[in-house]
């Protein structure tokens, strides 16, 4: 019996270290992820990483991790030929298939993942025509103004736009109305400088823009992909 209790103790024991020295692991490979997502994006805010399942070491023996959360702050995207900052990225990245060894992976790639990326209306504002500007206008609408010049005069005036996802890649803005005020052709002007598309890159490879939402705090974008480059 007392050979049992000592086996039952040492069993214990094994298992308290196996558990440490898998936890020691874990953050050691979240560490290393997100140096090398943040040096492969170039990002402004950095990149948090966290790795699901237990154990880990099983995990990287068959080089194949269940679930890592990404979360990636101030991603540098392009939007027709300017830049457009994301303010966050957080995504959950399923089937992580890697490459090389724990210390000296050479890529990770995700199966698929799904996530939401944020963009300020500031941000929008700097990917907009030259001196119009973006906001929330509520209930799930923007608001953009815009200046014209017309009849020896300036004429600004400020639309409830629906901004929504299109092609996968591309945000658009349109007014849901523009008062012309029986000036003729006033709605189309102002409509050029309220109106835009605007095609998003620079994301990780793989990733999809799904929809978008107007929401107070920015618009916010749902994002999907398959074999997602989380590394390389």
């Amino acid at each position: 019996m007392r050979a049992l209790r000592i086996l039952l103790i040492f069993a214990v024991v094994l298992g308290g270290i196996f558990v440490a020295v898998d936890r020691i692991a874990v953050n050691m490979a979240e560490s290393e992820v997100a140096d090398r997502v943040q040096n492969q994006q170039g990002l402004g805010g950095g990149a948090e990483v966290s790795i699901k399942g237990f154990p880990f070491l099983t995990q990287v023996a068959a080089k194949q991790l269940d679930q890592v959360d990404v979360t990636l702050k101030d991603v540098e995207a392009s939007a027709a030929g300017r830049k457009v900052r994301v303010s966050e990225l957080a995504a959950e990245l399923h089937d992580v298939r890697l490459q090389g060894s724990l210390t000296g992976f050479t890529s990770a790639k995700a199966a698929r993942a799904t996530g939401t990326a944020t963009v300020l209306y500031a941000d929008l504002t700097r990917a907009s025509e030259e001196g119009v500007r973006v906001s929330y206008g509520g209930n799930g609408k923007v608001k953009v103004t815009g200046s014209i010049g017309i009849l020896g005069r300036t004429v600004t005036r400020s639309v409830l736009s629906t901004v929504s996802m299109v092609e996968g890649n591309t945000i658009r803005v349109r007014a849901d109305e523009v008062p012309g005020e029986g000036i003729p052709g006033l709605e189309g002007m102002i409509r050029k400088r309220t109106d835009f598309d605007r095609q998003i890159g620079g994301l990780p490879d793989g990733l999809k823009l799904e929809k978008i939402e107007a929401r107070e705090g920015g618009a916010e974008i749902s994002v999907t992909g398959t074999d997602v480059e989380l590394a390389g």
